[in-house]
């Protein structure tokens, strides 16, 4: 598998590139093991001092968003890892496709892959940008806290976690793994949004040359208009199967974080009811907020994919099915007919907005139970 054309495919060369640094895809060396290893063993200890802290409601509260957080970086890293040809093929095919998009002669397609591959782009980029400041933040803040307390809560049987030197060795532990940890957890989510955008990009093209037909019955032979039209035919079942592969991909880790950080952002509403310390109020918010924006991340690109793709029948009827021979009539009803049916990312549940609001609803919900049995 040639790997250049991969990494150089601008849309998705972001998440690509830090994969491939840490040897998750395109690349098997044992840089893949100095980052799952260390990163994993943490995370046991870090369960393991949920089961110490049991009682202070607080602290089980934060270390377990943190264990939560750790076991889905390291989740999504095993199953890139079992599932690495099936990715690899994919990364694959979409730099294929892309590279045929990019060299159609339509200034509309143009600038609709300059806009899409700019937008993905800059998420992927925000997205690390934003997991490395707040990442900084969850290493510093036990700086300020006036006692001494490690990033993260770990218990290790028989061992001293604050006694000099265990406790800077720990800490400089923690703060170094912070990094691997968050190159195992954001690639991921940007990576759905990137492919989700691509998606977009082949959708919107082929709706773009389904509207086009019009000039082209005029000024063509038949022969030439009936291919045109079995291509958008093939590019629409090339898109069904695109998304029907992104599924398979990420549906089932979008459902562990459905299910794990529902669960969390109701209880970090909990904790903020309860919590006094102005400091300890800030660094929650942000756990809140880096909840709710990796959630709606995966929710806002699913659905604007669903969106889009029922879109295809109109633009199917847009195109000049009057001037048609019956055949090709027959042919443009059959994308119609299939364009009813929109398409999904995840096809185990529905990720759409309303998805979206409805996990909101139900962590408030629980939310004010909690706070009134508490009270």
């Amino acid at each position: 598998m040639a790997v250049a054309p991969i990494l150089d495919c601008p849309i998705i060369s972001v998440n690509v590139r830090v994969w491939h640094f840490w040897s998750f895809v395109l690349k098997h060396d044992a840089m893949r093991y100095v980052s799952i290893i260390p990163v994993g063993v943490m995370n046991v200890f870090m369960f393991a001092d949920l089961y110490r802290a049991w009682g202070n409601i607080d602290e089980v509260i934060i270390n377990a968003y943190f264990a939560m957080i750790f076991f889905n970086a390291v989740l999504r890293t095993i199953f890139i890892l079992c599932n690495r040809q099936a990715y690899e093929d994919f990364l694959q095919r979409i730099a294929d496709v892309y590279s045929e998009i990019a060299m159609i002669d339509d200034h509309v397609v143009q600038k609709l892959v300059r806009k899409f591959t700019k937008r993905a782009r800059l998420l992927s980029k925000a997205n690390l940008v934003l997991g490395a400041v707040i990442s900084t933040c969850y290493v510093v803040y036990p700086l300020f806290t006036g006692t001494r307390s490690l990033p993260y809560g770990m218990f290790i049987p028989g061992v001293n976690n604050f006694k000099t030197p265990l406790y800077q060795i720990f800490f400089i532990g923690q703060a170094v793994l912070t990094f691997p940890g968050c190159c195992m957890y954001i690639p991921f989510t940007s990576f759905f949004a990137t492919t989700t955008l691509f998606g977009l990009v082949q959708i919107r093209t082929l709706q773009r040359q389904l509207r086009t037909f019009k000039d082209e019955v005029v000024q063509e032979n038949r022969a030439l208009v009936e291919s045109k039209l079995e291509k958008c035919i093939e590019d629409h079942k090339r898109i069904i199967r695109y998304v029907s592969d992104v599924d398979s991909l990420v549906t089932y880790i979008c459902l562990i974080e459905f299910m794990s950080f529902g669960l969390m952002l109701c209880a970090l509403l909990f904790l903020l009811n309860i919590i006094e310390n102005p400091a300890q109020i800030i660094i929650v918010v942000a756990y809140i907020f880096m909840i709710i924006s990796q959630i709606f991340t995966f929710y806002w690109h699913a659905n604007e994919l669903r969106e889009e793709s029922m879109g295809i029948a109109e633009a199917a009827y847009d195109a000049p099915w009057v001037e048609l021979e019956d055949s090709m009539k027959k042919k443009l009803l059959l994308v119609i007919a299939r364009a009813q049916q929109p398409l999904e990312a995840s096809n185990v549940y529905a990720m759409t907005l309303e998805m979206f609001q409805s996990l909101l609803n139900a962590s408030y919900s629980y939310f004010t139970l909690l706070r009134r049995v508490y009270n």
